[in-house]
């Protein structure tokens, strides 16, 4: 086994070489080769007179490259893609990449050494995470790696990675984690960083600790010219672990979903709320669904899920994202200065999307013109039938129309504009301008220099803090 050099109780020095390690794992490495067939528009072929003593010539010409003689008639070439990726069983099943694999009509795995190559086929793929899970069929066991917990994993411990980058075969590159919990494009992003060079064709492989452990796979680099730099993201295995459990099991993800609207906790709106700290997600919205039949409401600041307390929003779409589908889970949250548990059952994140729709109503009857006038430098409008209509909101949509903002106001500077609709302030809900005039006059009264508004534009709600001296 790789030895290694204690330079304290807790950490690991630098190892005096990686060959044990990487002569440990590399059997369970693979190149991944795909293929794809690609309608391919050859321009305009040779116009032939009919009758002519070379149509025939011609039309068997056309023929034997694949074009129909049509004069505009497409053929088709093979398009090969390279990438890597790793057994995770003696069965024959591998993770890679999914735009490793996406699109590809064949693919074929290259095994390390002389153990040859053979046929995969696609188990199930998650865009969101990039990840994809191939089988293929063997008679005898394959060497495999184990994943390990990519939390345990820390900034500076030695990694290596192993792949087939720029298609030159096997080859391994080490480095350390240089950062954790990056973030790239995804809702469900937990991307290590990485030192160790990464380059094209090295997407899919693995990310191994110092035990020979897949605590990570190679995804993306940032690079401005193609090649690395030393900045590359491997997806954590704490993330890929679930998802390969679940398109192994279902051949799709099967994520949780809680059914509510949010936004960062930010300085403002704590100073509003009257919070301790800066920290949770806040409900904005809470439409049917698995958090509303918990009772959960709006104005709630999500504080802990299922134990694991909530930084931000990012954080809280994770772990529900996480969590098992049909799991009863327990949410913290903290209402009116007041700690409340709910136990919520979990629905299925992909069913709500596909099943999400709005109902809509064309009659409204006409109202007199509303009462107007200007508060926090909101020019506000109360609401009627009329404008329901205009905004093409729902006939029983109640709240405070803004009609208007001062340029120099904080009302301006934290966005709002002419057609958002305020449905309440200081978490009760608004019916006439008289009704926030009293919350504003309740929070200078309670010493608050700020209130807390819930604005909903184009249907999405959102909390903003604004100062009551305007």
């Amino acid at each position: 086994m790789l030895a290694l050099i204690a330079s304290t109780a807790h950490a690991r020095g630098a190892p005096e070489s990686f060959a044990d390690l990487a002569e440990q794992v590399s059997p369970a490495v693979v190149n991944i080769t795909t293929a794809t067939v690609v309608a391919q528009d050859t321009g305009p072929s040779p116009m032939v007179p009919e009758g002519s003593p070379f149509e025939e010539f011609f039309r068997d010409f056309l023929d034997r490259n694949g074009e129909g003689g049509n004069g505009q008639a497409p053929r088709s070439r093979r398009s090969s893609a390279l990438g890597s990726g790793f057994v995770i069983s003696e069965d024959g099943f591998i993770v890679t990449n999914n735009h490793v694999i996406d699109g590809a009509d064949e693919i074929e795995i290259e095994f390390f050494g002389d153990r040859g190559t053979l046929p995969a086929t696609v188990v199930g793929t998650d865009p969101n995470t990039d990840i994809a899970l191939l089988k293929v069929e063997t008679d005898t066991p394959l060497p495999f790696v184990p994943f390990g917990d990519s939390n345990a994993i820390r900034v500076g411990d030695w990694v290596m990675a192993m792949g087939n980058p720029l298609g030159q075969g096997f080859s391994i590159s080490a480095g350390i984690i240089s950062a954790r919990g990056r973030e790239l494009q995804g809702t469900y992003d937990d991307f290590l960083q990485t030192d160790a060079a990464i380059n094209r064709g090295n997407s899919g492989g693995p990310l191994f600790n110092m035990d020979g452990q897949v605590i990570g796979v190679n995804t993306a680099i940032l690079s401005p010219n193609g090649g690395s730099i030393g900045i590359g993201f491997a997806m954590a295995s704490n993330v890929v672990t679930k998802v390969v459990d679940q398109l192994k099991e279902f051949g799709e993800t099967r994520r949780g979903w809680l059914g509510v609207r949010i936004q960062d906790v930010t300085e403002d709106v704590a100073e509003a709320m009257g919070l301790e700290t800066v920290a949770g997600a806040l409900v904005t919205d809470v439409p049917d669904g698995p958090a509303k039949d918990a009772g959960m409401e709006a104005g709630d600041v999500i504080t802990n899920f299922g134990g694991e307390d909530i930084a931000d929003t990012r954080e809280l779409v994770r772990i529900v994202g996480n969590s098992g589908v049909g799991e009863t889970v327990r949410v913290i949250v903290l209402r009116g200065g007041q700690t409340q548990t709910l136990r919520v059952t979990l629905g299925r994140r992909e069913e709500a999307i596909s099943a999400d729709a709005s109902d809509e109503t064309d009659e409204t009857p006409s109202e007199e013109a509303p009462t107007e006038k200007t508060v926090l430098g909101l020019t506000l409008s109360e609401m009627t039938g009329e404008l329901r209509d205009e905004l093409g909101l729902d006939a029983g949509a109640s709240g405070l129309v803004v009609t208007g903002v001062l340029a120099d106001s904080q009302a301006a500077a934290k966005g709002l504009e002419a057609g958002d609709v305020i449905t309440e302030a200081g978490q009760q809900r608004l019916e006439t301008i008289a009704d926030l005039e009293d919350r504003v006059a309740e929070a200078r009264d309670g010493g608050r220099q700020s209130i807390l508004l819930l604005v909903r534009r184009g249907g999405d709600p959102r909390f903003v803090a604004l100062p009551v001296e305007e």
